[in-house]
């Protein structure tokens, strides 16, 4: 019979489950919104989950936001749990009576996405993830980037002009001028969704504001192909749900900022897993475990 692992993709508001097997193939699957006021309220609703979903899997992985320090199982996820570390390695490993592997959710949108996605069978790869925030996955050599604090992939901090501005203090510069909460508030509108949907329909004040966001966007992503040489980078995260809009305008402007070279041998590419990739990470780091 195939082996089949537990995947878990703990997000800031919600909490996706799957069962997938050794193949890719996701044999049930669960999504609901999050128990986020503490740490024990977030666990207990895993084991739930976990019970009912999958009730003797052979492995687990985990993928979580924020920060995972493997060196000692603590993460920091301050959307979650608070601006603090939590020992969140042990207080899994007495929800989940199996092997447990856990990551950063960065890690599992790479590790997904070159298992059964858009960088199948590609060594170096940048998956950058855009939505609320921006953070980057990165694989060099085959090897996932962590960096000495395990905190490789904060691409949100990026400084990408000299006038420092408040808003950077918390977030840093590419993520306050390139996020979703950037493009509405550039557009002056409620939402990322509403700009995208303005834009389509030709509303000047929505199309130049999502110029001016591709334009911040591009430059980080050359910032990341300069540096880092990937074969690929692939686009993901909640604003590429509109990836039609998006692809081709940061296709065109990334070589006038990238290294010639590495800009001309880079595949810039959408996420072919959309949602998934977590999910399919997570169980990637299960199957590897």
């Amino acid at each position: 019979m195939s082996r089949t692992v537990l995947a878990i993709d703990i997000g800031g508001t919600k909490l996706a489950t799957a069962v997938v097997d050794q193949d890719g193939q996701i044999r049930a699957q669960r999504k609901v919104p999050i128990a986020r006021e503490s740490l024990a309220a977030t666990v207990e609703q895993i084991r739930c989950e976990a019970a009912e979903l999958a009730p003797s899997p052979s492995a687990a992985g985990v993928i979580v936001p924020g920060i995972y320090r493997a060196r000692d199982g603590t993460a920091w996820a301050p959307n979650l749990w608070g601006d603090r570390y939590v020992d969140l390695k042990s207080a899994l490993s007495e929800a989940l009576p199996m092997p447990t592997r856990i990551d950063s959710d960065r890690a599992g949108y790479v590790l997904g996405e070159q298992w059964l996605g858009a960088a199948r069978g590609a060594s170096d790869v940048v998956f950058l993830a855009v939505g609320t925030g921006i953070g980057a996955g990165i694989l060099s050599g085959g090897r996932l980037i962590r960096g000495a604090q395990d905190i490789a992939g904060a691409a949100g901090w990026f400084a990408l002009q000299p006038d420092y501005k408040p808003a950077y203090r918390d977030c840093g510069c590419w993520e306050a001028e390139a996020s979703g909460p950037a493009l509405a508030r550039r557009a002056g509108m409620a939402s990322a969704e509403q700009v995208i949907e303005a834009a389509r329909q030709g509303n000047e004040p929505a199309r130049a504001a999502f110029a001016e966001t591709v334009r911040y966007l591009a430059m980080g992503i050359a910032n990341l192909i300069s540096v880092l040489n990937p074969q690929k980078v692939i686009l993901g995260g909640g604003l590429m749900q509109a990836g039609d809009l998006f692809l081709e305008p940061i296709r065109a402007a990334v070589p006038q900022w990238a290294q010639p070279y590495s800009a001309r041998h880079v595949s810039i590419e959408l996420s072919a897993l959309g949602e998934s990739a977590g999910l399919l990470g997570a169980a990637r780091l299960a199957l590897d475990s």
